[in-house]
């Protein structure tokens, strides 16, 4: 059956609604690249992130690579797309140029009674949170205050897992306060679109060497030492407070 047989079908079957997340196709043309028995999981302006071959893989695919008949079911506009890439670019450089910025860039910290009324925070904008990329530093932090250190190996612009246990558990208030006071946090990134220099992407191949970490996401706890406590790999349910939870689970057996 050919790819525009296939889609004939897939309209008929899904009427005049579009494409949306929990929708499953038979398969899904990227390229050269052919997809089964896929489920899509998230739809954005520029991609959709999708499980194949029943669940056992997952992947993401750009909507400008796809045929014109699934491109209008997915609602993709060339104009938004671009405009949302060029500002991920920017929003990256950005990133790159500042790993730290002053309190007073932000504002005065907002009262306790005020932080519950506040979106979850950011990486990019939180200030009592932040991410490192260096192991070495966040271990010798950790030494001097006494804590943990977490590592979250993650394919930030690509993995669909990541990008939703990042928003449902690591990007919340209940996450930010739990590590204020217990973690040493580091990013092991391994991004497909985004800006990485070579030393960065040399460090962070030998910490997944080191840690035998093969998917994404990983997240490790290690004491100073860099001794591991335990890990959580893969997605896991139940948001922040299971998360948390596991982490003193390692922490203390």
């Amino acid at each position: 059956m050919n790819l525009r047989l296939i889609i004939v079908v897939i309209t008929v079957l899904l009427g005049v609604r579009s494409l949306q997340a929990d929708d499953k196709l038979p398969v899904l043309q990227v390229g050269s690249d052919v997809y089964s028995n896929v489920a899509v999981l998230m739809v954005n302006a520029t991609d959709v992130y999708f499980t194949y071959n029943n669940g056992k893989g997952m992947a993401n695919a750009k909507l400008k690579n796809l045929a014109p008949d699934l491109q209008k079911y997915f609602h993709y506009n060339a104009a938004i797309a671009s405009a949302t890439e060029q500002k991920q670019i920017q929003a990256n450089a950005e990133y790159r140029q500042a790993d730290y910025q002053p309190a007073d860039v932000y504002g005065p910290a907002a009262s306790p009674s005020d932080e519950r009324r506040m979106s979850p925070p950011t990486v990019a904008h939180a200030t009592d949170l932040s991410w490192s990329t260096d192991f070495s530093q966040a271990l010798d932090q950790a030494r001097a205050d006494g804590k943990m250190v977490l590592l979250d190996f993650t394919g930030s612009d690509w993995c669909p897992w990541c990008i939703r246990f990042d928003h449902e558990v690591l990007a919340t208030d209940q996450f930010a306060a739990y590590a204020r006071n217990k973690l040493e946090l580091v990013r092991v990134d391994f991004p497909r679109t985004k800006p990485q220099d070579d030393a960065l992407k040399q460090a962070n191949e030998a910490l997944a060497s080191r840690y035998h970490v093969t998917g994404y996401p990983t997240l490790v706890l290690v004491n100073y030492a860099g001794n591991e406590f335990g890990r959580q790999v893969g997605y896991l349910e139940g948001g922040p407070d299971t998360f948390i939870a596991e982490l003193e689970r390692f922490h203390n057996q």
